[in-house]
């Protein structure tokens, strides 16, 4: 897809969530504050989203095979009209059915994974499809992918050895802390779980991990990923523990930036 355009399309999904629900009614919160008139239609580096466009909510089932199968076949179909998406969560187990989409295209990946928790577990609860697991059945599933993590800060027994299973280049919050930084070359998806930033700037998620990155870190990472960068996520939104609106902007500011860089990565 030469220079494909990104798209926005809002995935409301959250029935596998392991705590509180409540991140499938971010996606209409995230565009009010991303279309806010406090602010303008421009990315830091110039970029103009006034073109930017949108291919609205998918209707899934709350069923999770289901809205799998459905969320695989609405990133296809962005796809296929030429467009990069730029997924509104919903969880984060929305990740992998998006990466089944995009590995057909793209099989030699790297992941830029930003998130407080691993999501490497072989199941949780019971459950192989949890919001905590994408990332082991996407690293099953695409053995061409590459997986990098920032800003990880609560790895179990389990996780760590998953980490080494997998070959995660995994970047803990103290090694972030102490200048390690991920290295990421294209293609590249971003998947950013807003509990990566601390709670301070972040406070509507439903696992809050002090000790977090900025809003500045990810921005940071963000504009210096190289293209192309042919899909991206901004999952875990959680409208009923956010204070003011906050973590909206939050969340429509990492959208903005995102849409920004892949105009300039991908011309």
């Amino acid at each position: 897809m030469v220079n494909a355009k990104p798209q926005i399309i809002g995935l409301p999904y959250d029935a596998s969530s392991s705590f509180l629900r409540g991140s499938a009614a971010a996606p209409p919160l995230i565009r009010q504050a991303l279309w806010s008139p406090a602010g303008n239609t421009f990315s830091e580096n110039g970029a103009d989203l006034a073109a930017l466009t949108d291919a609205g909510d998918a209707a899934l089932s709350q069923d999770p095979a289901e809205a799998r199968d459905q969320i695989e076949m609405a990133i296809g179909v962005v796809l296929a009209n030429g467009f990069y998406p730029i997924a509104l969560g919903g969880d984060h187990s929305i990740t992998y059915p998006i990466l089944l989409a995009i590995t057909a295209l793209h099989p030699a990946l790297t992941i830029l994974h930003i998130d407080a928790h691993g999501d490497l577990y072989d199941e949780f609860e019971g459950d192989r499809h949890s919001h905590a697991c994408p990332f082991a059945r996407i690293l099953e599933e695409c053995p061409g992918a590459r997986l990098v993590q920032a800003g990880i800060r609560t790895l179990t027994p389990h996780q760590r050895a998953q980490v080494a299973r997998f070959d995660v280049d995994c970047i803990e919050m103290r090694h972030f802390a102490a200048g390690a930084r991920p290295s990421a070359e294209g293609p590249v998806y971003l998947s950013v779980d807003l509990d990566g930033l601390d709670p301070a700037f972040a406070p509507g998620v439903s696992h809050r991990e002090p000790g977090g990155l900025s809003v500045r870190d990810v921005l940071t990472m963000i504009h210096k990923l190289p293209g192309p960068l042919v899909g991206a996520d901004v999952v875990e939104y959680n409208p009923s523990q956010d204070l003011g609106g906050v973590t909206a902007a939050v969340a429509a500011r990492l959208v903005k930036e995102i849409a920004g860089q892949m105009m300039i990565a991908n011309a």
